[in-house]
């Protein structure tokens, strides 16, 4: 047995000693660098209504399709994304819809030869294909990639045929094909044709997003009459409502009177609270079938990746769609680790910056910004995890993104969020109304573009 220590033991000065304790510890918690990146605007009434001009001449859009067991299958209504078909009424869209023809094909298969005659309009339903014709200087010049939803084929479905391009599978594809005989009904080549005439009638007096064109003349010489014009806007234009998050929080009197002495623990609460919410709502902003990011983004805005992994080139391809001043790329963490592997590989490694005390990597000067909240989905068949990586032009000056709030509510801690003391119950409960009021609206279709089938898994033996 050992005598007594030359001095007081580690152990027994523990309890004289104070311990000094941390704040509680989320490991849920983010950075959360969208909302810190996205301009928010007061929205005093509840409501933003965003006015635009009118569009005279239709736009091409996106079909939708959906899964039955005998395979895929149209919205009729949908239809009305092809030009040639805007004009056509419900019943005549429900006929055309039953008289596509569902093909499959295998990844590299061709499709359709260059200048193959006898064109039909083509529905991609799941999978990429690759539009390609003849360059001058040998080689092949790249028309468009075709990803669900999207369409080739409706110029020739009328006879206005000019260079038809090669179509090739990149990936398994499912194709619903609709042949110009199946067009036999007189009340829809009818209606075809009034969209036709419109359209020609319209030539040169509407601009390429379908507004009716502002006349102007340029002269150098002469007394020409000036031309007459005005500005149309929409008649029934957007409206985004706020949305809201709420919580009652509860903490009990004796442990906010009793446990306070270094650290508040009302505050504590409030705090952890306030953080899930605003986790909450950078979801929102990105996911909600209303007005999330995501589903803001319109049909002809949305592109696949060429061959699955982000590529230099795919974002390249997005900086196309968003080319007025765009702002950041948001991509979940480990798509921004996969487009680096693909830049890494060709021997461009990206920049990086630093913003918010972080470094972020970029490409063409654009940060990549990452956010956990951007879903990631899983094939059931292959196993593959794909995603989504967005690019963005924010602020109401630059026609952009903008987020919404209303600030000056009641119990307000920062705009837009508040919190209210709503009294103590008969059980010494405390509770306390978190609130906040939010929301996001995109002003104008080039704000914003998704960058769809962005594969994770891939990586590089440098060996």
């Amino acid at each position: 047995m050992s005598g007594p220590g030359l001095s007081v033991s580690a152990s027994a000065a523990r309890n004289l000693a104070t311990a000094t304790v941390t704040s509680v510890q989320n490991v849920a918690n983010t950075p959360r660098f969208l909302l810190r990146l996205l301009p928010f605007v007061d929205v005093a009434g509840g409501v933003y209504r965003v006015n635009r001009r009118a569009v005279v001449l239709a736009k091409p859009g996106r079909v939708d399709l959906v899964s039955e067991d005998k395979g895929r299958t149209i919205r009729p209504g949908s239809l009305r994304a092809v030009p040639l078909f805007s004009r056509l009424g419900d019943a005549e869209l429900a006929t055309l819809a039953g008289k596509f023809t569902e093909s499959h094909h295998k990844a590299g298969d061709v499709i359709a030869e260059e200048g193959a005659k006898g064109r039909s309009l083509v529905i991609v339903a799941d999978g990429t294909v690759e539009l390609t014709l003849s360059g001058p200087y040998k080689g092949r010049l790249r028309q468009g990639l075709a990803t669900r939803g999207d369409y080739f084929g409706d110029d020739a479905l009328v006879g206005e045929a000019g260079p038809t391009p090669a179509v090739k599978a990149l990936s398994s594809v499912t194709l619903l094909t609709l042949d110009p005989a199946a067009i036999g009904d007189e009340a829809i080549r009818s209606r075809i044709s009034q969209y036709q005439e419109e359209r020609d009638r319209l030539k040169g007096h509407t601009n390429s997003h379908g507004e009716q064109g502002i006349e102007l003349l340029a002269v150098h010489a002469g007394e020409p009459r000036l031309p007459t014009t005005f500005v149309d806007y929409e008649i029934d234009p957007r409206e985004y409502h706020l949305s809201t998050i709420q919580t009652i929080l509860n903490t009990h009197t004796r442990v906010t009177d009793l446990y306070s002495n270094e650290i508040d623990q009302l505050r504590e609460q409030i705090r952890l609270t306030v953080d899930a919410v605003k986790e909450r709502e950078e979801w929102e902003l990105l996911n909600n079938s209303q007005f999330g990011l995501l589903n803001e983004v319109s049909g002809r805005q949305r592109i696949p990746t060429r061959s699955g992994p982000p590529t230099p080139d795919d974002l390249d391809e997005l900086l196309t769609l968003v080319w007025k001043k765009p702002a950041f790329f948001v991509a979940h963490p480990r798509a921004i680790a996969a487009f680096g592997r693909e830049a890494t590989r060709r021997g461009v490694p990206p920049v990086v910056v630093h913003l918010f005390g972080a470094p972020f990597i970029t490409w063409r000067g654009v940060p990549l910004v990452p956010s956990d909240k951007l879903p990631i989905e899983t094939d059931p068949v292959t196993g593959a995890q794909t995603t989504s990586i967005l690019l963005l032009r924010v602020g109401e000056g630059e026609q952009g993104v903008v987020g919404l709030q209303k600030s000056g509510v009641t119990g307000e801690i920062e705009p837009g969020l508040s919190v209210r003391y709503m009294g103590t119950n008969d059980h010494s409960i405390a509770s306390h109304l978190v609130t906040r009021y939010f929301s996001a609206a995109v002003l104008v279709e080039d704000a914003i573009a998704r960058l769809d089938n962005v594969l994770l898994g891939n990586y590089h033996d440098y060996a």
